[in-house]
């Protein structure tokens, strides 16, 4: 059974239509990329998906059961959680404090206690500057500190919108390193990037999104060796 699979989905802001049919699917222990230029409406999917916008046709299941018109909190309750694109920290709020936000749902302080301690291990940067302000931690350690947070909800799927925009080519190598630690503890990952190679290098799987469409989709080796991909996206 699919983790996460979109059938025939349209979405779009009020009367604007950015989505139309899209077809995906997430299976257990993937991670899957989605790629394309600005203004494809990946951001449009991934905010569908998390049920800050609702969709226009189509069904979203989530291990095997509709959550197309649920609310965004009944979805992380289901195990569903999201890092926005440009992380949305609370900037005077202290990193912990960050963190620990992310388990508001939850009401098992142990676990938390033991998760909050797991993603320490997982980002130290993050640990050292716990007491900080996460306004002032580099771009780097502000998408640790989101990343982190998104996982603070226990997820089943980790949605994360735009992952190295912005960012350093250090922070970006430190953060793609921190991913398959984060499968191996059974959590399936729908990775937004525009960055082809980057994406392609972490995913099993993957979708390129052209004009609201799915344009292409494959293993991420089959993709990066797509002559269409390299002429528009690897500039080969």
């Amino acid at each position: 059974m699919a983790v996460l699979e979109i059938r025939n989905l349209d979405s779009g802001y009020g009367d604007i239509q950015v989505l139309w049919d899209i077809n995906i699917h997430v299976d257990q222990g993937e991670i899957i990329a989605l790629v394309g230029p600005n203004g494809a409406g990946k951001s449009t999917l991934m905010r569908t998906i998390s049920g800050l916008m609702p969709p226009m046709k189509g069904e979203i299941l989530f291990n095997g059961k509709s959550i197309g018109q649920d609310s965004p909190d009944a979805r992380v309750r289901a195990g569903l959680s999201m890092v926005p694109e440009g992380r949305r920290l609370w900037a005077g709020l202290s990193v912990e404090d960050n963190l620990v936000m992310g388990a508001y749902l939850r009401k098992d302080k142990a676990a938390v206690a033991r998760d909050l301690a797991w993603v320490y291990d997982l980002f130290p940067e993050v640990e050292r500057r716990k007491n900080n302000p996460a306004g002032n931690l580099s771009g780097g350690e502000q998408q640790m500190c989101a990343i982190g947070r998104g996982l603070m909800a226990k997820p089943k799927l980790l949605l994360i919108d735009e992952l190295s925009l912005g960012l350093a080519p250090v922070a970006v190598d430190r953060l793609t390193k921190a991913l398959p630690r984060i499968q191996e503890q059974g959590v399936v990952m729908l990775l937004v990037e525009q960055d082809v190679h980057t994406a392609f290098e972490i995913a099993q799987r993957g979708y390129v999104i052209e004009t609201g469409h799915v344009a292409m989709e494959g293993t991420a080796q089959k993709l990066l060796n797509d002559e269409y991909v390299k002429t528009c996206y690897l500039g080969i």
